[in-house]
């Protein structure tokens, strides 16, 4: 489908930087470059903006959202807000089959670089990737896929600044903190599971608002 390549191809260059915070998404531009059609363009550009990725704005077009420390911050203070509960929930519902996807994404998280030389001062693809499937898996548990769904939209919404925060604010230990989300989410510790989640999403909102080490 059309639409789904250059949805694809948009939702995929924001992500690797290809535009800078603020910069014009020019639907002429975009169809003349995939050699489609204005109307494919624009069905493509109204899903990146429903994931998140980027902004409608009255009379001007679509553009990639403008960094804004306010803006994660908010984005931060919904996944706070929803996140943990729903954790909490997982951890209380969640069967035999739940613990054993979140040990094998886990696992499959723990086992994939974060940085590899094609992806630049990005996280990788693959880790990318890998960590929302250990994040999303962890809440799976709740049974409950209006909740999954928001988190699905606060996670595309989000994944552009966290993006952004790998080179911002101090280096942090991520494999100690999903080790610490796995451990506490399987011996059934939902305070603790919580508690560490809320820290996790934290230290990320702290990262986007902290300069980059030596500047």
């Amino acid at each position: 489908m059309l639409s789904e390549r250059v949805y694809a191809h948009v939702r995929g260059a924001i992500m690797r930087g290809d535009y800078a915070p603020g910069d014009a998404l020019k639907p002429q531009d975009l169809a003349q470059e995939q050699g489609v059609s204005l109307a494919v363009v624009r069905e493509a550009l109204v899903r990146v903006v429903g994931d998140g990725l980027a902004d409608r704005l009255p009379n001007r077009g679509f553009a990639v959202p403008a960094f804004s420390d306010r803006r994660w911050q908010e984005l931060a203070e919904a996944r706070r807000t929803v996140e943990p509960v729903v954790l909490r929930m997982s951890v209380e519902r969640g069967d035999v089959g739940w613990e054993a996807a979140v040990r094998a994404a886990h696992h499959r998280l723990a086992r994939t670089p974060a940085f590899v030389p094609e992806d630049g001062e990005y996280y990788s693809e693959a880790w990318s990737e890998a960590h929302r499937v250990f994040h999303r898996t962890l809440l799976e548990g709740c049974g409950n896929p209006v909740l999954l769904e928001t988190f699905d939209r606060l996670w595309a919404a989000s994944e552009l600044a966290r993006r952004w925060s790998a080179h911002r604010g101090p280096r942090r230990d991520h494999a100690a903190e999903h080790r610490g989300l796995e451990e506490a989410a399987l011996t059934r510790d939902a305070d603790a599971a919580a508690e560490r989640l809320v820290r996790h999403l934290t230290l990320t909102a702290t990262g986007l608002t902290e300069p980059a080490p030596g500047s």
